[in-house]
């Protein structure tokens, strides 16, 4: 029997994979670091990845055929520049090593669109140079490095998935898409930058559904999880706009735009169409209603 374990799985993708895994017969063992009460359905175990103990135990104890590593620092403003990006690098070779020691057959790891030098503009999995300006675009190359070359060393099946831009239920609200709901459901002033940049969205449950598409296929190396269609900031908050009937002036401009960041900037998602064969579900009308609807029902969600 198939046997994935899951990090991060308490995290906003992580939720998302751990129904899909089971529709595909998985059993699924889950890790975080608050307890949460196993059900008949997932099996919880409460780790700290950042302990090397408890890597040594839980993969003893589980002994997975898979293993979807998701978990990192995370936290909205801080995860970029964190010193616990370097130590996530460490953490996670010691999770994948342990994984191979106890008969593991496939790993996918979650990477990010930050691994490129966004300069570039259309960012392509084999050719486009990567970025080391940031802790956290330098750790998360430096990891898929070695994870590459671990993997060639002990013959382990293994997937790295590049996201771009997330939106959707339950996103922390100090992201884009939920700031220009909430701003507008509090009738409060929408304040952005100019708007004039273009980014690579994709609902979390189609990038979800992208992971365990990846980690069912035996594809080796990178793979942009993305949908390859650009949008411009400023269509992105107007449409939100529109669909919540506000008519009243946007702020736009009322945030600097970071200097040396670049305005343009898309995935080639060729790779996750026709390699591993994944296609979304989610239109960027249909995302954005649905994440309206989200925040309508849970407003005073606390974060």
């Amino acid at each position: 029997m198939k046997k994935v374990l899951v990090t991060g799985a308490n995290g906003w993708i992580g939720k998302n994979v751990l129904q899909p895994l089971l529709e595909k017969g998985y059993e699924v063992h889950a890790t975080s670091t608050k307890v949460v009460d196993s059900s008949n359905q997932y099996q919880w175990h409460n780790v700290n990845l950042l302990h090397f103990q408890d890597i040594k135990e839980v993969m003893k104890q589980v002994k997975p055929t898979h293993l979807l590593h998701l978990a990192w620092e995370a936290t909205p403003g801080q995860y970029w520049m964190s010193k616990d990006n370097y130590q996530w690098v460490q953490s996670s070779i010691e999770l994948i090593s342990h994984f191979v020691d106890h008969g593991g057959q496939r790993v996918v790891v979650a990477g990010t669109c930050a691994e490129y030098d966004w300069d570039y503009g259309y960012l392509t999995e084999e050719t486009t140079p990567c970025s080391y300006k940031t802790p956290y675009a330098a750790s998360k190359n430096a990891l898929r490095l070695l994870v590459h070359s671990f993997s060639e060393l002990v013959g382990l099946s293994y997937g790295w998935g590049r996201v771009f831009f997330l939106y959707g239920p339950n996103e922390h609200p100090r992201r884009l898409v939920p700031s220009v709901i909430s701003s507008i459901l509090h009738k409060e002033e929408i304040l952005c930058t100019h708007g004039e940049q273009y980014r690579d969205f994709l609902h979390v449950k189609d990038v979800a559904n992208a992971f365990v598409a990846l980690l069912e296929s035996d594809i080796q190396g990178t793979v942009n999880i993305a949908s390859g269609q650009p949008v411009q900031v400023k269509e992105l908050i107007l449409k939100i706009a529109q669909k919540l009937g506000y008519h009243q002036p946007i702020q736009f401009g009322a945030i600097p735009y970071p200097e040396n960041e670049s305005t343009f900037m898309a995935a080639n998602a060729e790779r996750l169409r026709h390699i591993v064969g994944f296609s979304p579900k989610h239109t960027l009308d249909s995302g954005i209603e649905e994440s309206i609807q989200w925040w309508k029902n849970n407003d005073s969600n606390p974060f």
